[in-house]
């Protein structure tokens, strides 16, 4: 391990046990960890955080995978960058939405660089990753001296840039179980500019009975629109055990922009927010069916 002197102290710890260590001794808001740092590097170079202790973890070549099984499903090491799960032979055939959505993340060179679980500990609400982890039931896991544990996606962003995530942890691993049968899901985003934040996002898992009319279950996240990535669970309750048409679909939607809590910003007014909601859960919610129908 090597030590460089900044404004910061800097480590670059070679082992993961190393890292723990590290993350052990220096705690608080003085200290960040860094991955791909393309979240970072902007608060700092703006002078938003002023860290005096950065972890950077980049070397970790043991977090850099993504496996799968049939019995856990997918896991993704916290330094698989954006592009290798994008890339992934794996992930586009068991996990389609997520190779889609990794697409129109930032540009090539961001995703390039960049990690989904550093995206996810950023904590921006209107990062794409949380709500389509959430809809297909996703979890963090976390590890530290003590050991490790998990947490649910939908539980894992707090409240604007604060996570789920304890001063000695690390996140070490996103873990998304195998999509039941029957099943489609979808994610799409409302934003300014093609690769941005969103505006509003919407993910949704719908499962289908053996009859592929009737939907026996559903998840609806949302992204954008509250102070931390949310499920929509009173739209999801408009869906399940009902015979899906164009207009339980929009009573979904309905639904789902009221239990959405955005706030006027520079982008788009409250009210605007709302109706993109209403008009994003209809028609991503429409191509899961399709794609469930076809499963």
């Amino acid at each position: 391990m090597k030590t460089i002197t900044f404004d910061f102290e800097y480590f670059v710890p070679k082992t993961l046990e190393e890292a723990l260590k590290l993350r052990s001794q220096y705690k608080g808001d003085d200290c960040k960890v860094i991955a791909g740092g393309q979240s970072l590097n902007i608060l700092m170079k703006h002078r938003l955080i002023t860290p005096q202790y950065i972890i950077d973890i980049k070397s970790l070549s043991d977090l850099d995978y993504i496996k799968f099984d049939g019995k856990q499903g997918l896991r993704i090491g916290a330094l698989a960058t954006h592009r290798s799960v994008e890339k992934s032979p794996i992930v586009r055939d068991k996990f389609f939405v997520l190779h889609e959505m990794e697409e129109n993340i930032a540009s090539v060179e961001t995703r390039n660089w960049g990690t989904m679980a550093g995206d996810i500990c950023h904590g921006d609400p209107a990062g794409d990753p949380a709500p389509v982890l959430i809809a297909l039931n996703g979890k963090l896991k976390m590890s530290s001296l003590a050991g490790e544990r998990t947490v649910d996606a939908e539980d894992f962003t707090l409240d604007f840039f604060d996570i789920a995530l304890r001063e000695d942890e690390l996140v070490t691993e996103i873990q998304v179980p195998i999509i039941p049968p029957r099943t489609g899901v979808k994610f799409n985003k409302f934003s300014q500019l093609e690769g941005d934040y969103a505006i509003a996002s919407a993910a949704v898992l719908l499962s289908l009975d053996k009859n592929k009319e009737t939907c026996s279950d559903a998840r609806i996240a949302l992204g954008g629109v509250a102070s931390a990535p949310m499920r929509a669970r009173k739209a999801e309750e408009v869906l399940k055990g009902k015979k899906i048409s164009d207009d339980l679909l929009a009573e979904a939607g309905q639904a789902a922009s009221k239990e959405a809590n955005p706030t006027t910003s520079v982008e788009a007014s409250e009210e605007y927010k709302r109706e993109l909601v209403g008009t994003l859960v209809k028609r991503v919610a429409k191509e899961a069916f399709e794609r469930a129908k076809s499963a």
